[in-house]
């Protein structure tokens, strides 16, 4: 799949998602969830179907490594959710796993890849906020930690082959660059 492809992928997936939110706090924890959900069988994914098993194994690392800081945190710094559900608030999970894995496809496969999946990564902490899961403090260090790590993790697939699409008012295309 190349990063154009995913780039229109994870672009469609932000606005089939935003339509059914809009409904209630169910409505938003579930079409966040499903965002969630989505970016991690893409940062997976994208790695898998290219042969690259070395972005596969970054992906795990970055994603999981998110996950045990997030819910250590969790356990250090019990904080009552909005909704009163439980005391496991801060950080965002939801919001820290799908920053990371955006993280990881940025800094894998380049901004073509990175900026739908930070859209869609930003929608899915908006949407833990709109679901009362969350105080926007509790979304933002999630962002920065799944990001940091995603960051620390993930080494760039590729640089020896770059693909820019462009664009001007007679036409556009895509690019391909390539050094030996």
């Amino acid at each position: 799949m190349s990063r154009l492809t995913t780039a229109g992928v994870a672009t469609l997936m932000t606005f089939s998602i935003a339509a059914p939110a809009c409904a209630s706090e169910d409505g938003w924890n579930d079409a966040g969830t499903v965002a969630k959900n989505a970016l991690i069988v893409a940062a997976f994914g994208v790695p898998a179907v290219q042969g690259d098993w070395e972005g596969v194994l970054e992906a795990g690392g970055s994603i999981g490594g998110t996950m045990l800081i997030t819910q250590g945190l969790k356990e250090a710094f019990p904080s009552r959710r909005p909704d009163g559900s439980d005391n496991k608030s801060f950080p965002s999970g939801h919001t820290s796993t799908s920053f990371a894995a955006a993280a990881t496809l940025h800094n894998r496969y380049g901004w073509e890849a990175g900026l739908p999946a930070y859209v869609v990564a930003s929608f899915v902490g908006l949407s833990r906020v709109e679901a009362k899961k969350h105080r926007v403090g509790d979304v933002l260090v999630g962002a920065a930690i799944g990001t940091a790590t995603g960051h620390l993790v993930t080494t760039r697939a590729n640089d020896r082959v770059q693909i820019f699409p462009w664009g001007d008012t007679k036409g556009g295309g895509v690019a391909m660059t390539m050094r030996f």
